[in-house]
């Protein structure tokens, strides 16, 4: 018999304490974000941190005034992805909340507002414009990413020195030479003539390629504000449940058992091209709609279709897929207008495509309801904030991928199997970055009291190992943890682990070996992938720092995934098909830290994949799990050079630390794979010898 019910498991329940903290401001009218950001107004470079409905526009308008008025910049240019964006920089009375300056754009200077699409030819003929203003006396522009591109290419980077450049949406941005404004800020930075602040929810890209150079990276000062601290921090939201549900057979026929015409969601339908789609886009919305309830028309005024459900109310759908612009533009300016924010019942549903994700503002949204895998990262992070806005009387929010399973009838069984590897990669970051924070210091075998994490770091004094609820960090002791040495280890092992987790979750021989061949030996990924990944990011580095970094990263992957694991085995079947959550991520956390006395060895010891691979095993049925661990194996490969010389160099610390080298005939797997590593690289040397 075939299952229609998709089944839904739990991969992270985020309790937060609901403080009302995230709004509350100060007497300069900023919340703690925003007041966090103004104090580093003076720095040239300046990387802002922060998830979506933090308060990000507002941030750079404070500090954008302090540097217009007291640090000399002659103007401030914002720089947004798209113009929908650009309304989130209009004029706002900050005095009214007691600043001292208020924000104003001047109509003609608001680029985003200039009528036409936002193509190659529209954007080019803004250049002119920005041309004018860099020669005014006026003060503030907003531009798309485009336009700036092409001023820049036209008019040459001196042409805005001395000025503020903004840039809303950094993780647009690569490190790539072919990305034209990674490579445009990267001379702009050489330059050294403009103050540049950047901003983004998400700093890490789809593709697993860095946002900045490491050399440009180092001249930032960042401010980080997490998911957690936002969520903490709201006055009605409490929890948020992030789940997948894998299905089989048209997923138009499952989406139905999610979609609650009672729930405020947006719905994101698969890309034509995909394999979740029926390549009819138009007709998977009219079954969505024939799902909700009977159509009874549209609203001349918003456009919205009116929908009379089961128990004869009647709710508003959006269609943001129809291609006709006209429609379209009627649907996506109601939805951006005054009522949609503050009337709760503007509308019900909203279902879209490639819109309603990056910037879009509806705060009443309690389920993402997303279908198909998602390649970009970044993506799954923008569509999971347009959830997580506080509102009045929403109390839960949640995000659910609907994933179609790998069939053993479907002639294209390896895309499909790197579909589910890509989801679970996604799911694996997206626990990651709502994670509270995770600080480490070496296990304290001295004198030394332990220590206590303040705003400017560890300050001896005070023993405080556990979970500080305020602040949203755990603090972690683990003995044989190597330090970072340099200021730019310590830096990434502060900021920036998320975008080494981050090129780790998307490594696909550690995912497909992790996940699916029962013969990889934990240390296989934890030592030597992670190690190559760090080594390969930061090859500048030392090797201490290095292996600070690589221990750093996969102590907090390890712990985030040991916390779900646990949060996953206190799942219960609801009847439905649906699992239920019964322990939130912090509980798990400190589940995991009571019960064992940690140390690196230990952390390396766990595959950082086990917990993704339970939680998997409890949605899909044996025999899919079957085909996809025989088409995995089917492509393993030999050792690399590269590989076999990192297991080398971990098998001198091994024999280091033992007094003898591994033996390959050794009951102990990591000790057999280290002595095969030796033999392989041996064997590469003398090849290399012989051709030489």
């Amino acid at each position: 018999m075939t299952e229609t019910h998709p089944r839904t498991i739990p991969a992270v329940r985020l309790v937060t304490a609901h403080t009302g903290a995230s709004a509350k401001a100060n007497e300069l009218g900023m919340r703690p974000m925003q007041s966090r950001v103004y104090d580093r107004r003076g720095e040239q470079y300046l990387l802002i941190k922060s998830p979506p409905a933090s308060g990000k526009s507002r941030a750079l308008m404070f500090v954008a005034l302090d540097k217009l008025h007291n640090q000399g910049r002659k103007q401030a240019i914002i720089v947004v992805p798209e113009r929908s964006i650009g309304g989130s920089f209009a004029d706002e009375p900050l005095s009214k909340f007691g600043f001292w300056a208020d924000w104003t754009v001047k109509p003609h200077w608001n680029l985003c507002n200039v009528p036409g699409a936002d193509d190659v030819k529209v954007a080019k003929s803004k250049v002119k414009a920005l041309g004018e203003f860099l020669a005014s006396d006026d003060h503030v522009l907003v531009c798309t990413h485009a336009t700036f591109r092409f001023a820049i290419d036209e008019l040459g980077i001196e042409a805005f020195d001395d000025r503020l450049i903004a840039v809303d949406e950094f993780h647009h941005v690569s490190a790539n030479p072919d990305n034209r404004l990674g490579a445009q800020l990267g001379k702009l930075i050489g330059r050294d003539r403009v103050h540049l602040v950047a901003m983004t929810g998400s700093y890490f890209r789809g593709d697993a390629v860095a946002v900045l150079t490491p050399e440009d990276e180092a001249r930032f000062v960042t401010v980080t504000y997490t998911y957690y601290e936002q969520l903490n921090g709201y006055e009605y939201l409490k929890t948020l449940d992030i789940a997948y549900s894998f299905y089989t057979g048209r997923y138009i026929d499952k989406i139905n058992d999610l979609l609650d015409p009672a729930i405020k969601t947006i719905v994101h339908i698969p890309s034509v091209n995909s394999r979740e789609s029926t390549k009819d886009k138009h007709r998977e919305v009219e079954e969505i709609m024939d799902h909700l309830g009977t159509w009874r028309g549209t609203d001349e005024v918003t456009g919205f279709h009116l929908i009379e459900t089961a128990d004869r109310r009647t709710i508003k759908v959006a269609d943001l897929v129809d291609d006709d612009s006209a429609k379209r533009d009627r649907v996506s300016s109601a939805l951006k207008s005054p009522a949609a924010r503050k009337d709760r019942d503007h509308v019900d549903i909203i279902i879209a495509l490639g819109m309603a994700k990056e910037g879009f503002d509806w705060i009443w949204c309690e389920h993402a309801l997303t279908v198909g895998y998602r390649s970009s990262l970044t993506e799954i992070i923008q569509i999971i904030g347009r959830a997580t806005r506080d509102a009045p009387g929403k109390t839960v929010a949640r995000f659910t991928n609907l994933i179609a399973e790998p069939a053993a009838a479907d002639d294209v069984v390896a895309d499909a199997v790197n579909d589910t590897l890509k989801a679970i990669a996604a799911s694996l970051l997206m626990e990651q970055v709502l994670a509270p924070r995770f600080e480490f210091t070496p296990k304290d075998v001295g004198e030394k009291p332990g220590y206590d994490y303040g705003p400017d770091g560890y300050q001896e004094g005070k023993a405080n190992v556990g979970f500080n609820e305020e602040r949203g960090q755990f603090h972690f002791e683990l003995k044989g943890l190597v330090k970072p040495q340099s200021e730019a280890a310590k830096r990434i092992c502060q900021e920036d682990l998320n975008e080494v987790i981050t090129a780790f979750v998307q490594d696909k021989t550690a995912l497909e070996r992790g996940m699916f061949d029962p013969e990889t030996v934990p240390e296989e990924l934890t030592q030597v992938r992670m190690g190559k990944i760090v080594r390969d990011r930061y090859p500048d580095l030392s090797d201490t720092d290095q292996e600070a970094i690589r221990q750093h990263a996969i102590a907090a992957l390890n712990i985030t995934q040991q916390a779900s694991k646990i949060i996953a085995d206190t799942a219960t079947d609801d009847g439905t098909g649906e699992l239920k959550v019964n322990t939130s991520f912090v509980d798990g956390v400190r589940k995991f830290m009571n019960v064992r006395e940690l140390d690196i060895d230990l952390i390396d010891h766990i595959n950082p994949f086990d917990a993704a691979y339970a939680i998997l095993a409890k949605a899909m049925n044996e025999a899919t799990l079957r085909q996809v661990q025989a088409a995995i194996a089917g492509r393993k490969s030999t050792l690399s050079e590269e590989d076999a010389r990192a297991y080398a160099v971990r098998a001198v610390e091994w024999k280091r630390e033992r007094g003898r080298a591994p033996d390959v005939a050794s009951q102990d797997p990591w000790e057999r794979q280290l002595a095969e590593g030796v033999a392989a690289f041996a064997r590469y040397r003398a090849k290399a010898a012989a051709s030489g």
